[in-house]
């Protein structure tokens, strides 16, 4: 008979602690909350630089591309842009660049169609090189919102067959004894979706800014691409 139940009520956990599950789970367990943790951490730093570089690259080419349409001498704009982080002005410098090597070869009067075209690949592939170069990062995103669930249940289906083990070492299928084994492999499983899903939804957000950066830039290289041709009409 418990002659203090009080006592009992008293010291009886009323909610879940994390730190306490992490400390009694498996050593399995635990090895697996300690790489999702740190999957995590690297999520969210992940998310906080690339939301700042990806504004600030936005405007930037924003901001370049207003001087670039209202600057009397391309050359001269690009020399003091084209080292700073601006894909706008590096997409510039390749259509510029073409354009003087093919203006080398008889004048640039010879094949009209054949220079159009290739000012048109060398920003192309420069656009392409910039939207990667962008995303590169985006792939560990991708990578932990779709593994990280995974890897959580390991670690769950781990903690359950070792509850599973208690059961028979013990001999006792009591509640009370599997219990804390089945609720820290589950807490593996919720600490994978605690990194995957910020991961995802941050995959998806960053790549379509990064697929409206591309297409915005791709548009400038069209724009300056038009001019370009104008300017060989009239050479």
């Amino acid at each position: 008979m418990n002659l203090f139940p009080f006592l009992t009520a008293a010291t009886a956990p009323t909610r879940l602690n994390p730190l306490d599950l992490f400390l009694e789970a498996d050593i399995v367990v635990q090895a697996v909350m300690a790489g999702l943790i740190l999957a995590s951490i690297w999520v969210w730093m992940i998310i906080i630089s690339f939301g700042l570089r990806l504004s600030g690259v936005k405007k930037r080419c924003a901001n370049f591309e207003t001087e670039f349409w209202k600057a009397d001498d391309f050359d001269a704009l690009l020399k003091d842009r084209v080292k700073l982080n601006i894909p706008s002005a590096r997409v510039a410098a390749a259509g510029m660049g073409e354009w003087r090597r093919s203006l080398k070869v008889n004048g640039g009067k010879s094949d009209r169609e054949g220079i159009r075209q290739r000012l048109a690949s060398a920003m192309e592939s420069q656009v392409a090189q910039e939207a990667d170069t962008l995303a590169d990062r985006l792939n560990f995103l991708a990578t932990v919102g779709s593994v990280a669930p995974f890897v959580g249940l390991f670690g769950t289906v781990w903690g359950i067959m070792n509850s599973f083990f208690q059961i028979g070492a013990q001999e006792n299928s009591s509640l009370a004894v599997v219990a804390p084994g089945i609720s820290e492999a589950l807490f593996a499983t919720a600490i994978g979706l605690f990194a995957a899903i910020p991961a995802v939804i941050a995959y998806n957000r960053f790549s379509h800014g990064v697929n409206s950066l591309e297409a915005r830039i791709q548009r400038f290289a069209d724009r300056f691409h038009a001019s370009l041709s104008r300017e060989l009409e009239r050479s």
